[in-house]
Formats: C-alpha cells, sequence, structure tokens
C-alpha cells in the first residue's frame, strides 16, 4: 500500500464552488481505476474548521504502486498540472489500515496528522505505537478508516483517519480536518487491513 497527497493552496478569496464543481463533474473519473484503494477528494476552506487556508488536497490509498505510476504520468494528474501548477506530491509508505465501524458509509471528513520521528528513537517502536493507536482509533463510531504511513526520506510518520460524518467530534489530536467532496474506492478491499510489516 502507498498512501500519496498533493494540496494546491488557492487565494484567501477564491471561489471554492470552483473546486466543488471540478470534483462533482471529475470525480467519478477514478471509481473505476485499476489498482487503486481510495481517493478522498478532500478540500480545506478558509474559516471553516479551523483552517487558515483554501486548499484542494486529495488524499489517496494505491493497492498498486503501477497504477500510482499511471496516475501520475497520465490524463488525470495532467488536468490538475494544466489547471493549478505542478503541485508537489507527497507519498509514503503505508504501515497500517483499518477499516472502521463506519467502512460501509461514504466518508465525509479526514484528518492528517504529520509528526518528525526524531533521531536516535528506535522507529519499530514508534511505527507500532502510532499503529496501535490508529488500531483504538478505529474502533470508534464514525470511522470509516485508520490509516498509517511513513516517509523514510525525511523520517516522517503521517495518520490518515477518514470521518463518516462531517460534523463528527474528531479529537483535536486527530490533526488537520478536510472536507470529502467525493470518495473513489474501486479496490479498498485489496488495502488489507492492520500493520503491513
Amino acid at each position: 500500500m502507498h498512501a500519496m497527497q498533493y494540496a494546491v493552496t488557492l487565494p484567501a478569496d477564491y471561489d471554492m464552488g470552483i473546486i466543488r464543481e471540478r470534483v462533482r463533474s471529475k470525480g467519478h473519473l477514478l471509481d473505476a481505476y485499476e489498482g487503486l484503494g481510495l481517493k478522498a477528494y478532500g478540500m480545506r476552506e478558509r474559516g471553516v474548521d479551523g483552517s487558515p487556508v483554501n486548499q484542494y488536497a486529495p488524499f489517496y490509498l494505491w493497492a498498486d504502486p503501477e497504477a500510482m505510476n499511471r496516475f501520475l504520468l497520465g490524463d488525470g494528474f495532467r488536468g490538475v498540472v494544466r489547471d493549478f501548477g505542478r503541485p508537489v506530491v507527497q507519498h509514503w509508505r503505508g504501515l497500517f489500515h483499518r477499516p472502521g465501524p463506519s467502512a460501509g458509509a461514504v466518508p465525509r471528513a479526514y484528518t492528517r496528522r504529520a509528526e518528525a520521528v526524531p533521531e536516535g528513537v528506535d522507529l519499530t517502536t514508534v511505527v507500532a505505537e502510532a499503529a496501535a493507536e490508529q488500531e483504538e482509533l478505529a474502533s470508534s463510531d464514525g470511522v470509516h478508516s485508520a490509516v498509517v504511513a511513513l516517509d523514510p526520506r525525511h523520517w516522517e510518520l503521517i495518520r490518515f483517519t477518514l470521518w463518516a460524518d462531517a460534523a463528527a467530534d474528531v479529537p483535536p489530536s486527530a490533526g488537520d480536518r478536510y472536507q470529502v467532496l467525493h470518495l473513489s474506492a474501486p479496490g479498498i478491499a485489496g488495502l488489507g487491513a492492520g500493520r503491513q510489516w
């Protein structure tokens, strides 16, 4: 499993209705994309849920790394580059994925929390602790799924949690909050469950 995200930060006065319409008209194009586990079409709106920015920030879980490559070199990503410029694409090795009690619902929000893995700590312990915390969170009402991933270049640990209800009482420790405008999940069953190391 690979996790991937890019974020397009937009001007403070940008009409976020443009992003909503973009997702409404194009989101379905990845609903059957072979090798894609899921794509949450995420957005943050300045002043909503504590967001300081307007941002389009889709988040992906890939069941097949070749599918991720096809996407980045194909027409879908070419459209993002054409419309917004080429964003930095962050990607992480997927280490943990667990469906939650609301896995059958369409998620309406996701949270993202990044943390640096300090020099000198035992990496296995840090990752195991993060996976245990996400495992516990994944059993909470309203959780669609919970993920832990690692960037071994920058030694950054990332936690993504998808929530069934946009108005859910999400703990502040869960990280930055994004609205989910659409979910494409053609290969969600191929993402596995539990730790992946």
